[in-house]
């Protein structure tokens, strides 16, 4: 007969730490509740990312779009009147290194109307527009992604040539060839004929903004050979503030840039996606709530046997471990889950546009951008509210007196 071995020690039979072992002893004896758990804050974390990711797809659409009919910078004089235009002055603004176009324009605001027309059963309609006289040349290299610029070229060109916003265009009910009457505060009137419309999804924009030629402008402006400024569009439109500044102190113009054009419209989309974090957010504390009572449940439940791990030597700190570790390893665990659905779920609108109704929306398919640091902010709170869940029944666990308990 073979000699018999002893018996394995029960300690080195267990190949994880003694926290670890009991704390997932922990979760698999309520498997229910614990996979419920981790759903909730899988749930949580799915939804936020997701929504961040949508969130900065509109921000970065809405900006996008708002770009192109919007200069990355706009040199005026201080007092807002017109100046004689300077040749020399415009190519030294060309010949900046961050400065990719640069083109004069003059603008106006205006009173545009058009007649009633009884064979269309169209009453009289008008509106307000900035009207903003442009070179359709030099403009459609500032406004490279405007292609009514280049498309229309000819049209602005002509005398009495102009191109609408679409909001405007719908607004005063007319077409290409139709003519409309514009009206300044000094009481000029004059006749221009639509020639075309454009749409950026803005409607600060779509219902204000027109473009005719500026040689049409500066004649019933009566400011022949002066203009109101110069757009500019650089390599990168996130320099327009400190780019603009140095032109500003080059030329002695008043510089702004299009992020003070639309401080308020990025400030409102920012705090859009900031409420929507706190809101969803919700979610996840609700899931963390989960955690705490699933904790101490199993710290009543396991009343006795923390006595009986006490009396055998356990100590404080891996009593309070323990059930950290619970805490850690169900919000890890639904954390891990939902940014991976999460990412999934953004990768596959990204990948396969949802689309969208163009004639309601500025844009045709919902834009996604995915961003790291949304990802890790949103992992890391999870996680931290998982963890934090869970200290208030481990120091419970750990303030129970053995003694008393097996007495």
């Amino acid at each position: 007969m073979g000699r018999l071995e002893p018996p394995p020690n029960l300690v080195h039979s267990v190949s994880v730490p003694f926290p670890l072992f009991i704390a997932l002893k922990h979760i698999r004896k309520r498997a229910l509740q614990s996979a419920l758990t981790v759903l909730g804050v899988a749930v949580g974390v799915m939804v936020l990312v997701t929504a961040l990711s949508l969130t900065n797809g509109f921000i970065s659409e809405l900006i996008r779009s708002t770009l192109r009919a919007t200069p990355h910078v706009t040199l005026q004089d201080y007092t807002g009147e017109t100046f004689e235009e300077d040749e020399a002055l415009l190519e030294r603004l060309q010949a900046h290194e961050n400065v990719v176009a640069a083109a004069p324009y003059i603008s106006t605001e205006v009173l545009i109307a058009r007649r009633a027309d009884a064979t269309r059963g169209i009453g009289a309609r008008q509106g307000f527009t900035q009207i903003l006289g442009i070179d359709p040349e030099l403009e459609q290299a500032v406004l490279a992604d405007l292609d009514v610029i280049a498309e229309q070229a000819d049209a602005l060109a002509q005398e009495r040539g102009i191109v609408l916003g679409a909001s405007l265009y719908r607004t005063l009910g007319v077409f290409e060839g139709d003519p409309v009457s514009i009206l300044n505060a000094a009481g000029r009137r004059r006749e221009l004929v639509v020639a075309d419309r454009f749409r950026v999804g803005n409607e600060l924009l779509d219902n204000l903004i027109s473009f005719t030629s500026i040689p049409t402008l500066q004649d019933f402006l009566r400011a022949e050979g002066e203009i109101s400024g110069y757009h500019i569009r650089l390599d990168d439109p996130n320099l327009a503030p400190d780019v603009g500044l140095a032109l500003a102190q080059q030329t002695g113009l008043l510089a702004q840039s299009w992020q003070a054009s639309f401080s308020t419209l990025i400030e409102q989309l920012q705090l859009q996606k900031a409420l929507i974090g706190v809101v969803v957010f919700l979610i996840i504390l609700v899931a963390s709530i989960g955690i705490a009572n699933v904790l101490i449940l199993t710290v009543i439940e396991k009343t006795e046997d923390i006595a009986i791990l006490r009396a055998m030597g356990a100590s404080r700190q891996q009593i309070l471990t323990v059930f950290t570790l619970e805490g850690a390893l169900l919000g890890g665990t639904g954390t891990l889950l939902g940014a991976l659905l999460g990412f999934g779920i953004s990768l596959y609108f990204k990948l396969k546009p949802f689309p969208l109704p163009g004639d309601l929306y500025f844009i045709t398919a919902l834009p996604v951008q995915i961003q790291a640091f949304d990802f890790i902010w949103v992992c890391a709170l999870s996680l931290a509210t998982s963890i934090i869940a869970g200290v208030a029944p481990a120091r419970r666990a750990v303030g129970l007196n053995p003694v008393e308990i097996l007495r």
